[in-house]
């Protein structure tokens, strides 16, 4: 699956570079967990939660079966 999530991801990527920003993936788990990473603008975008809900999560849960929430690792130690 994690081969599958990186291909949806480079799709994101052209979104989130056009703001100065780009994704990291972090971990996939057994029970279809994606963990990423904002990076760049993101990172600090008052608005990153709603661009991981809104755009990444949806995007992947779309595109890669078996995908059942996104998580952003920085977020969860911020």
């Amino acid at each position: 699956m994690r081969q599958e999530v990186e291909k949806a991801l480079e799709k994101i990527r052209e979104f989130l570079r056009m703001d100065g920003g780009d994704i990291e993936l972090v971990d996939v788990s057994d029970d279809g967990v994606v963990q990423v990473k904002l990076l760049g603008a993101c990172a600090g975008c008052p608005f990153s939660a709603q661009t991981v809900q809104m755009r990444v999560e949806k995007t992947l849960m779309e595109e890669v079966p078996g995908v059942t929430k996104v998580e952003n690792v920085a977020a969860l130690t911020a």
